[in-house]
Parts: structure tokens; sequence; C-alpha cells
């Protein structure tokens, strides 16, 4: 074997040189239909040794703000600088992608099912495929998320934060808040780590939406990320960032009562102890009864549901402290940044151009 081919990345039986740039189709468990689907890699390698970084999203396949973030990075031009390799792979749930569900066929969740087994579930099979041609070939992990349905998540990096690798991706991504969430068991964090790969998740949005601002920031945060691990030359333009606000503990705050919700706090509000966060009503009006914050922090999670059930998760309120005002600024400075002018569309390729 030549010195040139020893050099080579292979993703599914493809060589891929450095320098090049290639779409590889990785073939998983066939349809009962006998119709093939396959996880699509668009992997790009650039001339000059570097990390390997992968970008996976719809792993849960109703949460699709991932694949526009994907879509938007690799028309990045950017890119042209790069070192190492690139592995963005923008549906890895493609059952779940094609049938706007979170799940696989089987109903079991990807997210709960790495590693994986060649002879296991179709859930299990997907799991050993991406692990083993995608996930072993990396130094690096970003995994894109959203919100469940009818629920958003405002944007926030969740990573172990005992990892120092992770720990300065999250830092460079450039979010305003960080949550230090611990690993679960069968998730790909948890797959990867076992690995030694350092992998952080971005959170943002609600499944089956593109909302343009978390996408922006998405775009953003992934190439802060880059040029943090030398993927790609450091940006002398750039302004440097506030370092994220890390909560180590969050609240689901529940609905006391079924009815109809007129809600109050929005996603990235500050709230304090015993604030009226919403009311759920009686239908024909006469009952009101208010939910309220059980402590001060941070709006991270709401429903956008305006009916509830008794039980019904309402607000996902992360806790800072005596930092949840650095947060507020934090927030407000970051709508700013990422908000477009809705006048004036950027161009396709041009949409993150101050950062370059």
């Amino acid at each position: 074997m030549t010195a040139e081919k020893a050099s080579d990345l292979i993703i599914g039986k493809v060589s891929i040189a450095p320098g090049e740039r290639q779409l590889i189709d990785l073939p998983v468990a066939p349809m009962y239909t006998h119709d093939d689907l396959s996880i699509t890699v668009q992997a790009i390698r650039g001339k000059r040794p570097g990390p390997t970084l992968f970008i996976s999203a719809a792993i849960h396949g109703d949460e699709i703000n991932g694949v526009e973030i994907i879509r938007r990075l690799l028309q990045h031009r950017a890119l042209k600088n790069l070192r190492g390799s690139l592995l963005a792979i923008p549906i890895v749930n493609v059952y779940g992608f094609l049938n706007h569900t979170r799940y696989l066929p089987d109903g079991r969740d990807l997210n709960r099912s790495f590693p994986g087994s060649s002879k296991g579930s179709l859930t299990g099979r997907v799991a050993h495929t991406f692990v083993n041609e995608v996930v072993k070939k990396c130094t690096h992990g970003i995994d894109l998320h959203t919100g469940a349905r009818h629920r958003s998540n405002f944007p926030q990096i969740r990573a172990d934060l005992d990892d120092p690798k992770a720990a300065a991706m999250t830092t460079a991504f450039g979010v305003p808040l960080a949550i230090d969430a611990k690993i679960r068991d069968g998730s790909l964090r948890n797959c990867a780590g076992d690995l030694g790969i350092p992998v952080i998740l971005y959170e943002a949005g609600e499944a089956l939406r593109f909302e343009e601002v978390y996408i922006r920031a998405g775009v953003r945060g992934i190439i802060n990320v880059m040029r943090n691990i030398g993927m790609l030359p450091s940006s002398r333009s750039r302004k440097s960032l506030p370092e994220p606000i890390i909560s180590n503990e969050t609240t689901w705050v529940r609905a006391g009562e079924s009815g109809v919700l007129r809600t109050f706090a929005a996603l990235g509000d500050k709230v304090s102890q015993g604030q009226t966060l919403a009311i759920v009503a009686d239908p024909l009006g006469a009952t009101e009864t208010p939910i309220l914050a059980p402590s001060g922090g941070v709006v991270i999670g709401r429903t956008n549901l305006p009916l509830v059930y008794e039980g019904d998760a309402t607000f996902h309120i992360a806790h800072y402290g005596k930092r949840a005002s650095a947060v507020e600024r934090h927030v407000e400075q970051f709508q700013e940044e990422h908000t477009p002018d809705a006048s004036q569309p950027p161009p396709e390729g041009q949409l993150d151009a101050p950062i370059v």
C-alpha cells in the first residue's frame, strides 16, 4: 500500500483521499417492501491533516432543524480552508424522517440504542452502521436536535462538561446557555464517550419546524467549533464570545389542571420563584389555575400547545442562581446577533458572511 492510500479515509468501502469531496450511501436493513434505504454521508477532506469531525442530524426523524443547518454548512465558503475531514450526515434516521416521526418502524428510540448490533432490531442495525462507519472514524462530534412535537427549546448545548474537550467545544459554540448533562445509557454521546470521542449536542427549536434564528446560530456555532479544534483558521474579525453560563440542574413545571393554556413566559425569559408562567382555564370560563415557577431560573423549553391535561409538562426551567441576570443579557445579545433582516434575505451561501 502506498503512503497516499494509507492516508485515505474509508467510509462504506469508499476511499476518500485528501482534497476530495464525496457523497457516500451507507446501506442499512432493507424495508419489508424490498426497498433499500441508506444513510447518506457527505465526506469532505482538506488537503492538510487535522481532526475528523462528524455533524449529525435527524437521529430523531422529526427533528429537522439540523437538516437545514447541515445543508447551509456544506455550502459555507469557509470550508475551502478545511484541515482534516468533515463527515456530514443530515438524516441519520431516514425511516423516521420520511414518516415525520421521532422513532423507527420498530418503535425504538435510536438515541437510546447505541452502539447497536449487526444482528439486532432495525434500530439496533442502524445504530451499529452509524457507529462503525462514521463515529469510529472521527475525533470529535456535534449532534443536532430540537424539542419534541409541539415543544420548543431555546438554543443550548448539552454536554458532559467534566470532559475538557467537550467543555472547550461547548464554550466555542457560542450560544448563551449550556446544560451540564450527564450521559444517558444507549445515547450517541454515551457510545462516543466510551470510544474517547467528545460529542456535544445542540438543542434548538421544535420538531417539524425550520426556525431561522436557531438555524443561523447552529451554522455559526459549528464553524466556531471547527476553528477552535483547528479545522479552520481563526477569524481575526470575529468578536470574542461570552462564555456560556452553565446550569447543573433543570426542572420541568407541569400543569396542575386540565384545560386551555395561556402562557406569559417566553423562551429565554428570566423568571423568579412564584412568578405566574401561565394560566390553565376551564373552556367555559368557570376557573383559572395559575402555573407558578417553583424557583428562579431561565425558560429553556416550553410547550406550544394551548390545550393541556393535568400533569403535562409545560415549562422547562434551568437554574442559574445569581447568574440568571447574566443569562438574560446573554440571551438578548444572542437574539440581536442572529435575527435576520427579513426585508433583505442574504443570498444563498452568504448566510454567515460576518464570521468568515
